[in-house]
């Protein structure tokens, strides 16, 4: 058989050596400073950014919304609404950072004067840090973030267009962001809120959702398809007397009650509500492919889970960290996670989600052993084989040795 110009095909390589030399020799002396596609990719993506408070005002009685910008008045990396931007702070000798569901909508981070805003709800018993943003943050002081982080948006390939909200406490925050959104007419989406709170002067965010209920009112009465509408149901566990509304908890008979034919649930509240909410759904028969539930964070008592070796729970432990070349002993107990651990000895760690999903804190096990929250496991089957975990949900049982990564 005969090969046409075999040996033109075979030279390609010097050919194409040739032509590099050539486009070297007849370039610019100068720098070719113009990069259009990396300049978007670095506006929508740039990482951790500077961000300065420029209002904080009061969501209820037990709660705040602080808004962050940027300092140069930048607009802000887009997000979906019912994500959560991820916080920086140094309190004394601790490195921290903290996830917050963004309580504004996505398109007041990218209007003419972009801002984005959380709603952070004074702790009960937790203060390490939502007691220190209630009273120590002040408009001007400046933070670093990351956003936009998490899963919990809704997507109109999967979910239905009708949302029922299952939200307690704070967990509205992720809902208000999305019902603005429907409100401005930038998500079309029929949502019902079903918000439980245990007294009527404790509603996180009840005269703006009012407000937003209304302009989506306003919106959807034209009859107009392309827009979404807004309905919020208060329900109080609380002894009031003269309440007019539901009573009670989130119940399965309550949920049916609000719900249409086809519907997706969206489920965002404290760890209690879950475990609460999973039973209630299951007397529903909801297909599992619509109900999606927000990361609630780091476990509240470990020791409450399944499988948790109680004989370690009052001990604390040796945690020797590797990072390169350099190795550090810190304590830790059993009881708090290894992110928790490093964080009070001053040693930073890339955290998101802090529940397990996100994998920011990726962590290896050199040696030890630990327990990892069953309800907070989001490792890579890979991983769980080669010693890996996500160190937010992983707790010292015995001695460790672990490597992070340099920061």
């Amino acid at each position: 058989m005969k090969i046409k110009n075999f040996l033109k095909d075979v030279g390609g390589a010097s050919r194409v050596t040739k032509a590099r030399l050539d486009a070297f020799a007849n370039a610019s002396p100068s720098l070719e400073t113009v990069d259009p596609i990396g300049d978007v990719a670095r506006e929508w993506h740039p990482g951790r950014i500077e961000l300065v408070i420029t209002d904080i005002r009061d969501a209820c009685r037990t709660a705040k919304t602080i808004r962050l910008e940027r300092p140069d008045g930048k607009k802000l990396p887009p997000f979906y609404a019912g994500q959560y931007i991820v916080l920086d702070f140094e309190i004394g000798q601790s490195r921290i950072s903290r996830p917050y569901s963004i309580s504004s909508a996505p398109y007041e981070a990218r209007g003419e004067h972009p801002f984005v805003e959380i709603t952070v709800r004074r702790s009960k018993g937790d203060g390490f840090i939502c007691d220190y943003v209630n009273s120590e943050l002040k408009v001007g002081d400046h933070l670093t973030g990351t956003l936009a982080c998490g899963q919990f948006y809704y997507e109109p390939l999967r979910d239905a267009r009708n949302v029922v909200a299952l939200a307690g406490g704070v967990g509205i925050t992720p809902f208000a962001s999305m019902a603005k959104e429907i409100a401005a007419g930038k998500l079309n989406v029929d949502l019902t809120i079903l918000y439980g709170s245990v007294s009527s002067d404790d509603i996180v965010l009840k005269d703006e959702l009012e407000r937003v209920c209304e302009e989506a009112g306003v919106k959807n009465a034209s009859g107009d398809e392309g827009k979404g509408s807004v309905r919020i149901v208060h329900v109080l566990s609380g002894d009031e007397p003269d309440w007019k509304g539901e009573r009670g908890f989130l119940s399965a008979e309550l949920i049916r009650k609000y719900s249409a034919e086809d519907t997706t649930y969206f489920i965002c509240g404290p760890q209690v509500m879950y475990t609460f909410l999973r039973r209630e759904l299951q007397k529903l028969d909801i297909p599992k492919r619509r109900v999606r539930f927000e990361v609630f964070g780091q476990a509240k008592d470990i020791t409450a889970f399944p499988g948790y070796p109680m004989e370690v729970k009052d001990k604390t432990f040796r945690l020797t960290v590797v990072q390169g070349i350099a190795r550090q002993e810190i304590p830790a107990k059993a009881t708090e996670s290894l992110v928790v651990a490093l964080e009070r000895a001053g040693i930073r760690i890339e955290t998101g989600c802090r529940s397990g999903e996100c994998g920011f804190c990726r962590t290896k096990v050199l040696s030890g052993s630990c327990y990892v929250c069953p309800e907070n496991d989001g490792r890579r089957e890979a991983d769980k084989d080669f010693g890996y975990v996500h160190a937010c949900a992983a707790y010292p049982t015995s001695d460790m040795t672990i490597k992070i990564p340099i920061s």
